[in-house]
């Protein structure tokens, strides 16, 4: 009998040990793999980095096919001062749905496509330091400019799907029928062929759009709370997140991103808009 206990016990103690083992073994591999990220990036040479096809000017695909705007920017000196090489960056074209997929999927290091950070993105995917800020807004046909939220009564609103325009209408006025679309090309077509009264996104993009594009009117400016736009890694991916964040602060002391601004949005904006309305410096919002 008394073998039989010594028995039991070395035997619980033998699983209890070794479970402890699988639990240290389990952490010490997520370490090592957060360790290994930056790591793999540079054994394979470039970083893969999600951002839109069909933004300007924040993402787009210009005449010659590259790509260009106010993210690929920071993206190009992201690549430099990681890899030695701005050209060392692949772009994956995503969509406003697909931003948060590709990162869980590890299609990509990096999201970078006009990202909002929201509470519920912020639950499945890590955001580093915000580099821009933002509030929806709504644009209309100068005819039958919409200056309220009431006006939207019996009208269809036209928004991107899984952008924060479409979150904050269905959360906030369910009764507003939206009409919604998978890209920002076929989204503002619906609003030029009159598929709808309006369409919401964020105010940066649509004071440039409504600027490019004779006979619309941004008649409700800013909407909701104001919002950070900021770099998402895969949950978890500490080791990148940390090195992403100190990037941004390094990047805020020699004003980098006033300088992308004005490289990428003003020559859109003109004197428009103020820089300061939209542009983060060091992650400091």
């Amino acid at each position: 009998m008394r073998k039989l206990k010594f028995f039991l016990l070395a035997l619980v103690a033998t699983v209890f040990l070794t479970g402890c083992g699988d639990d240290k073994g389990a952490d010490k591999a997520a370490a090592s793999n957060q360790a290994d990220a930056i790591a793999k990036i540079k054994e394979r040479g470039y970083i893969r980095i999600g951002v839109f096809s069909d933004k300007p000017p924040f993402g787009y695909v210009d005449k010659d096919g590259k790509n260009q705007g106010y993210d690929v920017y920071f993206a190009k000196r992201i690549a430099k001062d990681l890899l030695g090489d701005e050209s060392k960056v692949k772009f994956e074209l995503v969509e406003a749905a697909g931003r948060v997929e590709v990162l869980v999927a590890d299609k990509v290091d990096i999201t970078l496509a006009n990202f909002t950070k929201t509470p519920e993105r912020a639950q499945v995917v890590d955001f580093a330091l915000p580099y821009m800020k933002v509030s929806l807004g709504i644009v209309s046909p100068e005819g039958a400019v919409i200056k309220s939220v009431d006006e939207l009564k019996d009208k269809t609103l036209i928004v991107n799907k899984g952008t924060t325009a479409d979150a904050f209408f269905t959360k906030n006025y369910p009764d507003i029928k939206l009409a919604k679309y998978d890209q920002n090309t076929e989204t503002f077509a619906a609003l030029v062929d009159k598929r709808g009264a309006a369409l919401a996104h964020d105010n940066a993009l649509l004071f440039a759009w409504a600027k490019e594009t004779p006979g619309f009117v941004v008649g409700i400016e800013a909407l909701g709370d104001v919002d950070v736009i900021a770099p998402a890694v895969k949950k978890g991916n500490k080791v990148l997140l940390d090195w992403l964040n100190n990037e941004i602060i390094e990047l805020g002391k020699e004003n980098f991103f006033h300088k992308d601004y004005d490289a990428t949005l003003k020559p859109i904006y003109g004197d428009s808009v103020n820089p300061e309305s939209l542009v983060v410096e060091g992650g400091k919002f």
